[in-house]
């Protein structure tokens, strides 16, 4: 969802945030609130509310008498699901989607496992409606929806595992899911193996194997960063 369904900051930000994390303003830069206020033709109050926005996301650091000043992207709150969809929008997007990718790999088996463990009936019932879903849309270049079920299969599995920090990378997961897509770093069609390992995936946690459905997971990851190295090696 773009940011500028937030008003007018939203338009600033969908901008300025692009611009920061692409390195137009490499770190260390000041940005002058009343100049930026000009250029985008919009309130100072406006424009505080945008920077408010971005020092949320540790991008940027308001310093009196100095002005706003450009963080290092060390400092960046990479988590924060925006700052992700700037930089998979940037010319750094094959490194970004490796990033995410690792992550997601070192995650997810983990999680898959602990589903096995503790998913509800209901938890068990929706993972495998979703992996239905991503098979029924799998084919007749369908991404946008087969996307949909992707996302909630993998929310799921996140939530599942009964682990809260995990859970709170369902945004995350998310938003690499998402840039992969929107990107076009996906086949038309999704590997037809990789949608199989998600139904039984869902089958491994609903029979309580958590070694297996560790152990398929990581299979879906690693097919993931092959897919990297061919479409933004």
């Amino acid at each position: 969802m773009s940011t500028s369904g937030r008003g007018l900051h939203g338009r600033v930000l969908d901008t300025l945030g692009p611009d920061i994390t692409a390195g137009a303003y490499p770190p260390g830069s000041v940005l002058r609130t009343d100049e930026l206020a000009q250029r985008f033709d919009v309130s100072r109050s406006v424009m505080r509310e945008a920077v408010r926005v971005l020092e949320s996301m540790h991008l940027v650091a308001s310093r009196r008498r100095v002005g706003v000043t450009v963080l290092p992207p060390a400092e960046w709150n990479v988590y924060d699901p925006q700052v992700i969809r700037w930089r998979l929008a940037g010319a750094d997007r094959p490194r970004q989607l490796r990033s995410l990718t690792v992550l997601r790999s070192a995650v997810e088996p983990v999680a898959a496992g602990l589903a096995a463990r503790n998913a509800t009936a209901e938890q068990c019932a929706a993972l495998t409606e979703c992996a239905l879903g991503m098979v029924t849309t799998s084919r007749g270049h369908r991404l946008e929806e087969y996307l949909v079920h992707d996302m909630a299969f993998h929310r799921v599995i996140l939530t599942a595992s009964g682990n809260e920090m995990f859970a709170r990378l369902g945004d995350v997961v998310a938003e690499v899911l998402t840039g992969r897509t929107q990107h076009e770093v996906m086949f038309p069609d999704p590997d037809p193996a990789a949608v199989t390992l998600h139904v039984q995936v869902a089958e491994a946690v609903r029979e309580g194997d958590a070694a297996r459905a560790e152990a398929l997971t990581r299979e879906i990851t690693v097919g993931a960063l092959q897919e990297l190295d061919i479409l933004a090696p």
